[in-house]
């Protein structure tokens, strides 16, 4: 029998979900909210097929995204928050692509349309209609050095741009532990952008401080994820939050993680003993300080 008095009862935010059209749409939000689910990070998922190569395609591909957080919000009274930007697998391939069909002209070509999607998702930010720029990053697959150079080169553009609007960035990155911690603070410092500002997207649960080296970590909380959060969560001061990363693919039924997780590992994290203010913070703080009250 469940203890009444060890459930928590308090806002269940998860940072990091898509919705697609063609998927479940508002029924996955649905399902969230069925579970004590009440505030979303809704993070723009391109079409990978075929992404934008224009800035008004970006902007049209932006505010469908937009329309669909006005649709969650008004059919089931969910705090929806927005996050827009350019997918780094989604540059990639492009750049690869554009690459081999015309040489260093496919190339200017690619940062030109990276730095239009940035622009494109600046205005809706300046705006207010989004809350963050994301997610952005680098290759989590082995590419050419030239590729894996000019990602770099971009995403610390992207911080210096973050820094100068003083915006956060949602990342999305490989999966080494410290190394790419090591990396991404570095990169931040160069960008005179505060480390809390990144918050790294599908974050290992390990969240000690001394790995995480202040970015903000948003936790996959998949099967496995609890112990070692459990483990860590006391030595990280810059503070976490949860996130499925649900895709809404009608081919990848669930994937990752279904829409209904993140409220179920809440209840889970505080059966086992977390502390009423560390969720609070988890859900409410932490979220509220980086991307405005919901």
């Amino acid at each position: 029998m469940v203890d009444a008095q060890r459930l928590w009862k308090g806002p269940i935010l998860d940072n990091h979900f898509h919705l697609n059209r063609k998927g479940r749409f508002l029924d996955a939000a649905k399902d969230f909210k069925n579970v004590g689910g009440t505030h979303l990070v809704l993070v723009h998922c391109p079409d990978f097929a075929s992404p934008p190569t224009s800035i008004n395609e970006h902007r049209a591909t932006y505010q469908d995204t937009i329309a669909m957080a006005e649709r969650v919000r008004s059919e089931h009274d969910l705090h929806v928050r927005v996050v827009l930007g350019p997918h780094p697998a989604a540059f990639a391939h492009q750049f690869i692509r554009w690459m081999e069909q015309d040489g260093e002209k496919g190339r200017d070509r690619a940062c030109e349309n990276y730095r239009d999607s940035i622009d494109a998702a600046l205005e809706f930010v300046k705006e207010g209609q989004a809350h963050a720029i994301g997610e952005v990053g680098r290759p989590h697959w082995d590419v050419s050095d030239e590729v894996w150079n000019l990602s770099n080169l971009l995403l610390e553009e992207t911080m210096t741009m973050a820094a100068r609007e003083g915006i956060p960035l949602q990342l999305h990155v490989e999966g080494e532990l410290e190394s790419t911690y090591r990396d991404l603070s570095e990169m931040a410092a160069r960008a005179n952008l505060p480390t809390h500002r990144l918050i790294r997207h599908y974050s290992p649960p390990q969240i000690d401080e001394s790995v995480t080296r202040g970015l903000t970590s948003s936790v996959l909380v998949g099967k496995g994820a609890l112990d070692p959060l459990l483990a860590t969560y006391q030595k990280n001061q810059t503070g976490f939050m949860l996130e499925t990363d649900y895709m809404d693919d009608p081919r990848r039924p669930g994937a990752v993680l279904g829409p209904k997780t993140v409220p179920k590992r809440t209840q889970q994290l505080m059966e086992a003993g977390m502390e009423e203010e560390m969720l609070w913070k988890c859900h409410v703080d932490v979220p509220n300080a980086l991307y405005g009250d919901a």
